[in-house]
């Protein structure tokens, strides 16, 4: 199995960092204050591994194994985001999530980096940029050991056990996803 490089999140976050710190040094002796922006649970990735708890199988004496245990984590990944001002129009995005597990799947811990800045084309409008990078934060999917009876036991994807296709095969099914890495926002806004 091949594993993927986050290098290119990693430089993202490098390079968001550099830039933020260069407007920083402008403003070394304004003091900093830090406000939360966000808190929230839930993510796409978590609905997605809900999503993977629908269905079962039915085993050969005729039991009904369902999904739903092994997909319901008893803690869902929560996300807290922080502004750090540097300056009146000008800040560092950053936070963290906590990442999420159950049985059969887990979210890693993640990490978001990222600046803010505005600026005022008139007095009644706002024109703003942002960037984050998030690192960590992937969904991965855990298999099952089956037994097949006198074909022997084998590792397979939980949900595509009791289907037709080899136990190997199952396996290039399981999910692993990553979150949004880079997120770029623009907005413009006029007060009346």
């Amino acid at each position: 199995m091949r594993e993927r490089s986050n290098i290119g999140a990693g430089l993202c976050a490098a390079a968001l960092l550099l830039c933020a710190l260069s407007f920083a040094s402008t403003a070394m002796a304004q003091e900093w204050t830090t406000s939360l922006v966000d808190i929230h649970q839930g993510s796409p990735l978590s609905d997605k591994a809900r999503g993977l708890g629908n269905g079962g199988y039915e085993l050969q004496g005729g039991s009904w194994v369902s999904f739903s245990h092994w997909y319901h984590a008893s803690w869902v990944d929560m996300h807290v985001d922080f502004l750090t001002q540097i300056t009146p129009d000008t800040g560092f995005l950053w936070g963290f999530g906590t990442g999420e597990q159950a049985e059969k799947y887990s979210i890693a811990p993640s990490l978001k980096f990222g600046f803010l800045t505005q600026t005022h084309p008139n007095p009644n409008s706002t024109l703003s940029l942002s960037v984050t990078s998030t690192i960590g934060g992937a969904l991965t999917e855990k298999p099952c050991v089956a037994d097949y009876g006198d074909l022997g036991s084998y590792s397979v994807n939980c949900r595509l056990a009791a289907g037709e296709a080899s136990p190997e095969e199952t396996l290039t099914h399981l999910v692993n996803a990553t979150p949004e890495r880079l997120h770029l926002w623009l907005n413009y806004r006029v007060t009346f």
